[in-house]
């Protein structure tokens, strides 16, 4: 197996088909595309809904070019509870520290954690902290927990044929970043200063509240965080959970200049780069969806459309191709990574 997501071949026949134990009480669980699982209690009406997230994160002298803040990770646990329809409450969260870690390693990361959840207004419920030979970098892993009204649900199996697939901001923002803060001395032998912060800046688009909010307030069916193995990867992901085929205009997908530059000097594939930061959603009007997002400030378009058959179609002009399943992130093809 490849350093990364598992393939979508492997995670079918070595995790999916492993998990026989069903109950009542989850009503959404384990599914390619999938970013909660939902819980039902009759006597409330609501659901309680759960995801989990996990990475190496940035600390100290911590330089690993896949690391990430703690605050990126936490927002990205809420990205994928805001996609699947629900309010963020709490979460829990799990440390594995080197055993060489100092004190104030695990003070800097819990104060970072605090300071994201007060602003997500999330309590930190609890988890657990542990010194461990078998990592060299610190990590972690954070389960997020939120509330849903049962009839506001999004899965993907709220994906429809003929719905239009509309994407959010820009895609490869997350890697975008990552990459003009790893090599951003490369970077500047070849780009302006200004170039090369602007790009190290997207982590500021990272959350995807606004859009998701939007998006539910005007209908939407299913929606899906863009996140490792790129846009193509999300939008494989979204219609393998639907079931369904799709037909995507390649020209279309939204991509920065500052993206494009700095993928071409690390000899990277935007399409294929971390996208945290960019939503996927269908809906029956597109347009309309898309101009709702413009009104408060969110750039979107229409790429494409879902259909009834299991064909993934990109279109680039006049050639035709089929997609690919998932491919290893670009982001881990680069050397220090």
């Amino acid at each position: 197996m490849k350093i990364g997501k598992v393939s979508e071949n492997v995670l079918k026949r070595s995790v999916f088909r492993q998990i026989k134990t069903k109950r009542k009480e989850v009503i959404s669980g384990a599914v390619s595309g999938g970013d909660c699982a939902f819980f039902a209690f009759a006597e409330s009406g609501e659901l309680m809904a759960s995801c989990m997230r996990e990475a190496a994160v940035a600390c100290g002298t911590n330089r690993n070019a896949t690391a990430v803040p703690m605050e990126i990770l936490l927002q990205k646990c809420v990205n994928n509870l805001a996609c699947g329809g629900a309010d963020s409450l709490a979460v829990q969260i799990t440390l594995l520290l080197p055993e060489d870690a100092e004190e104030s390693v695990l003070k800097q990361l819990m104060s970072e954690a605090e300071e994201t959840c007060s602003k997500l207004s999330m309590q930190i419920a609890g988890g657990q902290t542990r010194l461990t030979k078998a990592v060299n970098t610190p990590y972690a892993v954070v389960t997020g927990y939120g509330r849903v009204k049962s009839g506001e649900v999004h899965t993907v199996k709220e994906a429809k044929p003929g719905q239009d697939i509309v994407i959010s901001k820009w895609i490869g923002l997350e890697g975008t970043a990552m990459l003009a803060k790893s090599y951003r001395e490369k970077l500047l032998e070849h780009y302006p200063a200004y170039l090369v912060e602007e790009a190290a800046g997207f982590s500021q688009y990272i959350s995807v509240l606004s859009e998701a909010t939007i998006a539910r307030k005007y209908g939407v069916g299913a929606m899906h965080d863009a996140s490792e193995g790129g846009v193509f990867g999300a939008l494989w992901e979204l219609a393998e959970g639907a079931g369904l085929g799709m037909s995507v205009d390649l020209k279309k997908l939204p991509l920065r200049q500052e993206t494009v530059e700095v993928c071409e000097q690390l000899n990277v594939n935007p399409y294929e780069l971390l996208s945290g930061g960019c939503l996927l959603m269908t809906t029956e009007d597109g347009n309309g969806l898309v101009e709702a997002l413009e009104r408060e400030g969110i750039p979107a378009v229409v790429v494409g459309k879902l259909t009834d058959s299991n064909d993934r179609v990109l279109h680039n002009e006049e050639e035709i191709r089929y997609m690919d399943k998932p491919k290893t992130d670009e982001i881990y093809k680069l050397e220090g990574a």
